[in-house]
């Protein structure tokens, strides 16, 4: 008899620590670049023996024009049998591990370096109107249309419910500029919600956010696409991490920072260079310079999660994550 456990989460430990907008770097008056070092380290501990371990991570940024991908890797112990990287049915970089070792632990650790180049230009000269960029997804004239009209429906996480409609409806008046609308959606979120790690999981509804005001960054990213959606906008889910500042006086905590989540629009004529995505994060009510990496994107968490797994054994398991953005000033290799 084999028993097949699927990964389940009972009791997690995640160190959390999301800035605000007074708490970051303020880069937009330094120079066009700025180099980041990311240390993501994920824990897991079981009750019971674990005999085999197939693990898809997506912790590789991906390599974009804004952002240069310098040096990654990838460590996880006990040493896999096998290593596989590959890309997703989105593009982004994974990785997959299988693990045929007998452990009652597992971690991994992924060190990134990346230079992120100023988005300031492109995104303030975003001016389609938000109809033009709806409509424009109708006509799929284009590869980019058409691969951004996956991005118009509902998904795991993201339900178009009636409240989700009504919520940000008033922002979204006849021929309004798109980039003002995402402007505003964004800053009402971030001021109508507060952040409570202890809220949410990953399985309370979208309504439920909105009815009880509370949430963490996936739950205001997630509302976002969902107000967007349901206005017939493309958006997508963007997994990565921001860079974050310690309080004055303090040293810049180790492990204190945590996987981030925002929302990227299409709007064509925008930007091509970018891909026509205009990017906010709702959660800091800012638009994406050069503090925030890029993993991937998905329709929602659920196609971009971090680390994601199947096990044979192990039963309860803990789980721990810690992360570190911190600047990079080592120059170039």
């Amino acid at each position: 008899t084999v028993t097949v456990t699927v990964t389940v989460t009972v009791t997690v430990t995640v160190t959390v620590t999301v800035a605000m907008s007074a708490a970051l770097v303020d880069t937009r008056a330094a120079a066009d670049t700025l180099r980041l070092r990311v240390v993501h380290e994920t824990r897991y501990r079981y009750a019971n023996s674990v005999t085999l371990s197939r693990q898809l991570l997506h912790l590789t940024p991906r390599p974009l024009p804004s952002q240069q991908v310098i040096a990654h890797r990838i460590a996880v112990q006990p040493a896999p049998a096998e290593s596989i990287a590959g890309r997703d049915y989105f593009g982004n970089p994974t990785s997959q591990a299988v693990i045929t070792a007998p452990h009652r632990a597992l971690s991994v650790l992924a060190e990134s370096t990346v230079e992120l180049r100023s988005r300031t230009v492109a995104q303030d000269s975003g001016s389609v109107g938000w109809e033009a960029a709806r409509d424009a997804l109708s006509r799929l004239g284009s590869a980019a249309a058409l691969d951004a009209a996956r991005f118009r429906f509902e998904s795991p996480h993201v339900a178009l419910g009636g409240a989700i409609q009504t919520y940000a409806a008033d922002v979204f008046a006849a021929r309004r500029a798109l980039w003002p609308a995402l402007a505003d959606l964004s800053a009402r979120i971030h001021e109508e919600f507060k952040f409570d790690a202890t809220a949410t999981d990953i399985a309370t509804p979208l309504e439920e956010v909105l009815e009880h005001r509370h949430g963490v960054c996936q739950d205001f990213a997630h509302l976002m696409i969902g107000c967007l959606r349901s206005r017939g906008l493309a958006a997508r889910y963007v997994s990565g991490y921001i860079l974050t500042m310690p309080p004055p006086g303090r040293p810049r905590r180790i492990g204190a920072d945590a996987s981030h989540a925002w929302v990227s629009v299409y709007c064509p004529g925008h930007d091509p260079a970018a891909g026509d995505w205009i990017d906010f994060d709702p959660t800091n009510n800012c638009s994406i310079d050069r503090d925030h990496v890029t993993l991937g994107w998905g329709r929602d968490f659920s196609d971009v999660t971090p680390a994601r797994g199947v096990t044979l054994g192990g039963g309860p398991q803990e789980l721990s994550v810690q992360v570190t953005v911190s600047p990079d000033d080592s120059g170039p290799d």
